[in-house]
């Protein structure tokens, strides 16, 4: 059991940098502003979990001497989760664009077992995972409502540079132009 937990608290938040390269790489336009606005969702939910953390240390589990813990980590503040925050925030990203909703339901259920791990590891608690929930939803709604201005700003920049460092691979076919 500790086995699947340690996968599911460490290894499952690979999905999300997959998933986005693999986004850029092989998509379209649309496909890759998606993928952007789910990355400026992702970051900006990290951020916002920088920000609480620094005005409210809410200690984990092990640093208040409560249950067992069965996974190494830093003794910061556990709320809100960051693991959590970054799957659901580009999740709830994935799922407010109809054509990626599927992608963006799998990724939260994905989350799930997660958010069960990292508590049954002893390094969070239910409501850091709660906190995350909100500050996901609420990153992955500012983004979209600031869509144009991402786009305007970060899209064809971002571009010109994909296009500058993967000239060999565009050109062999490897990648999307």
């Amino acid at each position: 059991m500790l086995l699947l937990a340690r996968g599911a608290a460490e290894d499952l938040i690979l999905l999300v940098p997959l998933l986005l390269v693999y986004g850029w790489l092989w998509g379209n336009e649309q496909r890759r502003i998606v993928m952007l606005e789910a990355t400026a969702t992702g970051s900006l939910g990290l951020l916002a979990n920088q920000v609480i953390a620094f005005f409210w240390l809410h200690p984990r589990p092990f640093m208040v001497a409560m249950g067992h813990t069965f996974l190494h980590h830093a003794a910061d503040s556990s709320f809100p989760s960051d693991h959590l925050t970054l799957i659901w925030g580009v999740s709830c990203s994935l799922m407010m664009r109809k054509r990626f909703r599927r992608a963006g339901i799998a990724l939260a259920v994905a989350g799930v077992p997660v958010a069960w791990a990292r508590i049954y590891l002893g390094v969070h608690f239910p409501f850091d995972m709660a906190g995350a929930a909100l500050v996901a939803l609420m990153s992955a709604w500012l983004v979209f409502r600031s869509e144009r201005l991402l786009i305007a700003v970060c899209y064809r920049p971002m571009l010109a540079a994909y296009h500058l460092i993967a000239k060999p691979l565009i050109q062999g076919g490897w990648v999307d132009e």
